[in-house]
This record gives C-alpha cells, sequence and structure tokens, in this order.
C-alpha cells in the first residue's frame, strides 16, 4: 500500500508541476481532473484504436450467444481497463477531499460511468451506425462530450465534498500523508 500512496503523490506532483502557468485560468482541482482524466481519455482512445483494429480487426465479436460488433466491442474491451485507473485518478487525485465512504464512492463511479456508457454507446452508435463516420474518429469526438458529463457528476455527485473541505481546499497530497 506505501507503493501505491508513493505512486500517486508521484503523479500528482507530476501534475502539479505544470500547473503554475494555468493558476489564473483555472481551480488546481479542475487542472487535476483535466489533466488525469485527459490522460486517462488519451490512453483510451488508444486502447480503442489497438482492440478495434488489431485484436478484433474490424469484425464482429461473435460469442456464441450474441454477436456484438467490432466498435462496441472495442469499446467494451477499452473501457474495462480504463473504468480503475479513472477511479483511482478521480479519487485519489482530482477529488480526494471527499468525505464519502469509499464503497459509496465506487457505487456513484459506477453510477456515474453507466451514464457515460450509455452515453459513449448512443453516440457511437449514432455517428458509425447511423452517419457512417469512421469509427475511431466518431470515438473522438465522443470523448469531449462524455468528459464534460462525467466531469460534472463525479464533482458534483460521486465525489462530493462539504462546504469546509472547500473552504480548507487540501491538496491531495495532504489527505494522502493523513492517512
Amino acid at each position: 500500500m506505501k507503493l501505491f500512496y508513493s505512486l500517486i503523490r508521484f503523479v500528482e506532483s507530476i501534475v502539479l508541476w505544470f500547473y503554475p502557468p494555468f493558476k489564473k485560468f483555472i481551480p488546481e482541482q479542475t487542472f487535476k481532473y483535466a489533466v488525469t482524466g485527459g490522460a486517462n481519455s488519451v490512453l483510451d482512445i488508444i486502447l480503442y484504436f489497438v482492440f478495434y483494429n488489431f485484436v478484433l480487426q474490424k469484425e464482429i465479436l461473435n460469442l456464441g450467444f450474441i454477436a456484438i460488433s467490432p466498435h462496441i466491442a472495442a469499446f467494451l474491451m477499452s473501457f474495462s481497463i480504463t473504468f480503475p485507473t479513472g477511479f483511482l485518478l478521480a479519487k485519489f487525485i482530482s477529488f480526494p477531499g471527499s468525505y464519502l465512504r469509499k464503497r459509496i464512492q465506487i457505487l456513484r463511479y459506477a453510477l456515474t460511468v453507466s451514464g457515460s456508457i450509455l452515453l459513449n454507446y448512443l453516440l457511437l452508435k449514432l455517428f458509425v451506425e447511423t452517419f457512417g463516420w469512421y469509427a475511431t474518429f466518431s470515438k473522438i469526438l465522443t470523448t469531449p462530450i462524455v468528459i464534460a458529463f462525467s466531469y460534472t457528476a463525479q464533482k458534483y455527485f460521486t465525489f462530493k465534498i462539504n462546504s469546509e473541505t472547500v473552504l480548507e481546499e487540501k491538496s491531495s497530497l495532504e489527505v494522502l500523508e493523513s492517512k
């Protein structure tokens, strides 16, 4: 566990190293979310591209009891990796001051992510199957819409913080060190 917290501190220190030029324009929490969420989104798009083009080779995934289109299967595969990384980055770097219990956070995160999955699914179906756009291009267009939804839901629902925490504005390094 000590290694995990050391890794979290290291990642946060890298994120905060880039923060000073943006300090006048964007709150620290929003910056941390943008950087960690952006990194997780880039990972998601890269994984999606690899799964779609090389693992699935743009072919339907037939599981025997159900056939899944390659763009949806690639989304589900990349999501299985970026769900846990996104939760850990949000919990420990972007929103460390939440007073909610971990199990409540993970449940709320799952609900928020379910909304993101539904939004991803509907937008990919629309862009790829209705408009006939390329799958990877459609995924890139879908991503900022889902990010905006996700940030709002995570800030005000999943990792909700009380007004005293907001006033104190503890960094995640301070929160980790108090554990």
